[in-house]
């Protein structure tokens, strides 16, 4: 019996512990290509200038995990000014390594401008916007798109406009992770909005993508609400006000009606984890008051999700459906990690009389910790 409380405990901490690594992840970078029927075609380029300069890329799952960790953050600080002068060193390498072909003819590209943003809060990625552009002709039928791995992954798709019109076209998203080209996109298309099916397929599954595979803290969170009960309907409600709550922010900062900055909601969300963990600890079951607790946190998640989206960008003319789609993505993430948890935990363990010691206890426990070590590495004193 002893040995199998320990195996228990062993599993969450294994599963648990390495999460704590991953408080500054490396994003993705992001590719939006337009070509225009006026004969111009210009690229944004979304993705950490420190990363690149320092070529910390996808491979890390942490920053800290880079040997040029240090040099990074003391990236991080410099003013855009500052920043834009050690890239402008850069230009020539990145324009070299990264490929742009129409109807597979490799372009010539140039970097057009550099938009950095003030370093603000310094525990989440700056992401800058590196604009290239030129002519294309409108006869080319096809574009393929290439950026190293050993810059980051990332996601592109293409717009196609029709100033004349005010008509226009948007891919679906090509998520790129093994150092390949695109598929090539179509670009000689009657010119209409992306069809709705695109868009709820599109935001679906950057909603599910926030959670699973690398969004850790709410990961965290969901599994501090399953802890402390293995029954499927307070673990529905608890999960509904959650959903709920964070909807109903997300939809406030997306509007641009209410929003807090970064360097408050981060902390505050590794708070709610710690939180969560320690109630787990200190009582033996649900009480009503666990629902406003759950609400309250997921008001704080909600403004945690508009910074992917922010950042993902939304459609014009199909915000609502975009938004609403992508919080399904989030839902059917959540209830993928309860089924898991649920199979590999809860199914087989819950009626051992050991189970609350050997197995919500030491996790409670664990997540707390992290929630706790998330907090002080994301409080910015600076900030505040």
């Amino acid at each position: 019996m002893l040995g199998i409380r320990y195996y228990t405990f062993y599993f969450f901490a294994l599963f648990f512990v390495p999460s704590v690594l991953y408080a500054d992840i490396v994003k993705p970078t992001l590719v939006e290509i337009s070509v225009s029927t006026d004969g111009k075609y210009s690229i944004e380029i979304r993705a950490s200038i420190e990363a690149l300069l320092t070529g910390i890329n996808s491979q890390y799952t942490n920053t800290k995990d880079s040997p040029n960790a240090q040099v990074y953050d003391d990236l991080r600080i410099l003013s855009p000014e500052q920043l834009q002068q050690k890239f402008s060193t850069f230009h020539q390498q990145f324009t070299q390594v990264i490929g742009l072909k129409f109807d597979g003819k490799p372009i010539p590209l140039h970097i057009a401008s550099v938009k950095i943003p003030e370093p603000g809060y310094t525990k989440v990625p700056r992401i800058s916007v590196v604009i290239l552009s030129g002519k294309i002709d409108r006869k080319i039928s096809q574009i393929s798109w290439y950026y190293p791995a050993k810059f980051a992954d990332n996601a592109v798709r293409v717009r196609q406009i029709n100033k004349a019109e005010e008509k226009w076209h948007w891919s679906n998203w090509q998520w790129l992770k093994n150092d390949q080209w695109s598929d090539p996109f179509t670009v000689d298309q009657v010119f209409h909005k992306q069809p709705s099916w695109g868009i709820i397929s599109d935001y679906t599954q950057a909603g599910f993508a926030h959670i699973l595979p690398k969004g850790f803290d709410h990961i965290l969170f969901i599994l501090g609400i399953f802890l402390l009960s293995t029954k499927w309907r307070p673990l529905i409600w608890q999960v509904t006000m959650f959903t709920v709550a964070h909807s109903l922010t997300l939809t406030l900062a997306m509007l641009d009606i209410y929003s807090l900055p970064p360097n408050i909601v981060e902390p505050l969300i590794a708070l709610s984890i710690a939180y969560i963990g320690i109630e787990n600890i200190l009582v033996k079951k649900i009480n009503p008051s666990r629902l406003a607790v759950v609400f309250v946190f997921g008001l704080l998640h909600g403004m945690g999700f508009a910074t992917m989206l922010t950042d993902f960008g939304m459609p014009n003319g199909d915000f609502t459906l975009a938004l609403i789609f992508f919080n399904v993505g989030v839902e059917l993430g959540q209830l993928t990690i309860l089924a898991m948890a649920f199979v590999f935990a809860a199914y087989w363990l819950r009626d051992k009389s050991w189970y609350r010691n050997a197995v919500i206890i030491p996790a409670s426990l664990t997540i707390s910790l992290i929630g706790l070590y998330w907090t002080w590495d994301r409080l910015d004193f600076n900030g505040f």
